[in-house]
């Protein structure tokens, strides 16, 4: 079965686990290492002939055109995920749109294709937002990768759908979220990232393979810092978010790597029309 792998283009100091300790008006001052991490990035996929979704950031991609360029022409998807990293519940729906509209315009302009794909910063549509998906629907985009349907102490909307779903009576809008497994009634997080990083790759193999043989596409996720060991060390960072942020870095590379060689994965446009279909099918 053909799977989604995305990326997370943001740069190190732009994370979420850092918002309270790196302040935004600093960001220009920090060693960027964005555009160094995305090229390896792209390396990896070339090296297992894989064709990916990137989810990039505004103002990287206003500082960064040539990369946005780069990654466009090696035929892999350019897709919005904000423009500095603000979480969504931190607008409200005008802020949220001109958002949307602002980084669109960036993210075409750099790369000369039409953008139709959204993953909100931080996973972070959720019961706050209820207004989010509305939006998105209006502006024409084709899906979102923006919601989780697990409890988690920085994400999530337990009790939404784990697989494609319409949030939008009326519209052709789909929310993909990414890969989550099950098992002994409890919903999982296994859609790459941290847990990926941190977890035996047994376990990423155990969830592809549950989602696989329900008839479903995997959709993995991780972000071009996570494959770099020599990244800046934010020593005034919340012990629990740098042991999130740092720990195996050094392995990242080599188990996407591995990863890429198991399963067969592919761009999340690519994957629009077939889950618009399941959908369908599965309200027949």
């Amino acid at each position: 079965m053909r799977n989604a792998i995305s990326v997370d283009i943001e740069d190190w100091f732009q994370v979420g686990a850092f918002e309270t300790v790196i302040d935004r008006g600093s960001w220009d001052r920090r060693t960027h290492r964005v555009e160094a991490n995305s090229d390896a990035v792209l390396a990896l996929f070339a090296a297992a002939d894989v064709k990916a979704t990137f989810f990039i950031l505004g103002w990287v991609a206003e500082r960064y055109p040539a990369l946005i360029r780069r990654i466009a022409e090696a035929g892999h998807e350019i897709a919005s995920h904000g423009f500095d990293h603000a979480r969504v519940f931190t607008m409200d729906a005008k802020g949220f749109a001109q958002d949307l509209e602002k980084t669109r315009k960036i993210l075409e302009d750099a790369s000369g294709e039409s953008v139709t794909g959204y993953r909100a910063p931080s996973f972070s549509i959720d019961p706050r937002t209820p207004w989010a998906h509305q939006v998105l629907a209006d502006q024409g985009y084709s899906y979102s990768s923006s919601v989780v349907p697990i409890a988690h102490d920085h994400y999530g909307w337990p009790g939404t759908p784990r697989f494609a779903w319409r949030p939008v009576a009326g519209s052709d809008l789909i929310e993909l979220p990414v890969t989550t497994a099950t098992f002994a009634g409890r919903t999982l997080a296994a859609g790459g990232g941290g847990f990926f990083r941190l977890l035996p790759y047994r376990f990423s193999r155990w969830a592809i393979r549950q989602v696989n043989a329900a008839g479903h596409p995997a959709i993995i996720y991780f972000h071009p810092w996570e494959i770099d060991p020599d990244q800046p060390f934010v020593a005034e960072a919340p012990l629990k978010s740098k042991l999130r942020h740092y720990s195996r870095l050094s392995a990242m590379a080599g188990k996407l790597g591995r990863l890429m060689d198991e399963f067969d994965f592919g761009r999340m446009d690519a994957l629009v029309a077939d889950e618009r279909a399941a959908i369908g099918a599965r309200a027949a």
